[in-house]
């Protein structure tokens, strides 16, 4: 497969993952912030969402303070940055459009609706009317979108890079929504991550809905919310869909079917930090602390993207 092919597919994967992942973040925010707690409280809930993204710096240039309204404008409709919904579903339909003869018809036409309704959306007024329904919506056409391309496509080379970037984007979006909330509940708690409060329930029931985690959660603890195990379920839990492990289970699969001999030395580099997932425990992860392990394993994923561009793709711009 030619590599700016690869390279369109692998993105228009990642684009609609990242729009999903958008609108789970701020759908939960806006749930969370329903709930009692001071407004410093909430202003930081704010700001850690515009860091998951890193778009803290881009915000705070285009104003001159931070209100929960501006923040879900500027991470849903604002197509000055990449990282918006809207900025991400029209890159996502831009990459199906260049490769449009490689996916099927129902691949292209679900992105391309998708970007029309998107417009029908912003129009109509949708967004300022329900957010939480606009959020749903996006969840659902991202949905649809895998459904389609998994229910349809030849199970080839486009297959497997599609599948590879939303893994990978996948399991970025995870370790970040976990190091930024862990975080948020040790300065809500004012002590370390681990420590209930009256608030804890809610808190962290929020964070396994945003990542659909909730109902997953009861069924395999059936007991009270604890952060570790939350930590757990979404790390080291092999058939939790949107876990760390499985989506490098995911990642490594895909790769493995797209690597020929020139390109092992990806392919270990991706297996060895699968293994390490894989094989590691929850609480050794909680003794080397959290945030160091999740800083860790961030830098190994964005080199893991960028040894997949070099060697498949088309290199990203130094």
């Amino acid at each position: 497969m030619l590599s700016r092919t690869a390279d369109h597919l692998f993105w228009m994967a990642r684009y609609t993952e990242r729009a999903e992942n958008t609108a789970r973040m701020l759908d939960v925010n806006v749930q969370t912030a329903l709930l009692p707690q001071s407004a410093r409280s909430a202003e930081q809930g704010w700001r850690a969402t515009l860091g998951i993204s890193e778009l803290q710096e881009a915000f705070d240039q285009k104003y001159d303070k931070l209100t929960p309204r501006d923040v879900l404008h500027f991470m849903a409709l604002d197509t000055s940055h990449s990282s918006s919904i809207t900025s991400c579903l029209r890159a996502a339909r831009e990459n199906a459009r260049a490769v449009r003869g490689t996916l099927t018809t129902e691949v292209w036409e679900t992105h391309n609706t998708t970007w029309l309704e998107m417009q029908n959306q912003i129009d109509e007024s949708d967004f300022e009317n329900d957010p939480s329904q606009f959020f749903e919506w996006v969840k659902h056409r991202s949905h649809l979108s895998r459904g389609v391309t998994l229910g349809t496509m030849l199970q080839d080379e486009a297959l497997f890079f599609i599948r590879l970037g939303t893994f990978l984007e996948r399991a970025d979006n995870t370790a970040r929504i976990l190091d930024v909330k862990f975080h948020g509940a040790a300065a809500q708690a004012g002590e370390k991550p681990g420590h209930e409060n009256q608030l804890d329930f809610y808190y962290w029931a929020a964070i396994l809905r945003s990542v659909s985690a909730f109902e997953i959660y009861r069924k395999v603890y059936r007991d009270a919310i604890t952060p570790a195990r939350v930590a757990d379920l979404l790390m080291l839990k092999a058939d939790m869909p949107r876990s760390l492990l499985a989506s490098l289970t995911g990642v490594v699969d895909n790769l493995s079917m797209v690597t020929g001999d020139t390109h092992n030395d990806t392919l270990r580099f991706a297996g060895k930090l699968h293994a390490e997932l894989k094989f590691a425990s929850i609480n050794d992860v909680l003794k080397e602390g959290l945030h160091d392990y999740l800083t860790e394993f961030l830098e190994h994923i964005y080199e893991l993207g960028n040894r997949i561009s070099r060697e498949f793709l088309v290199p990203l711009a130094a």
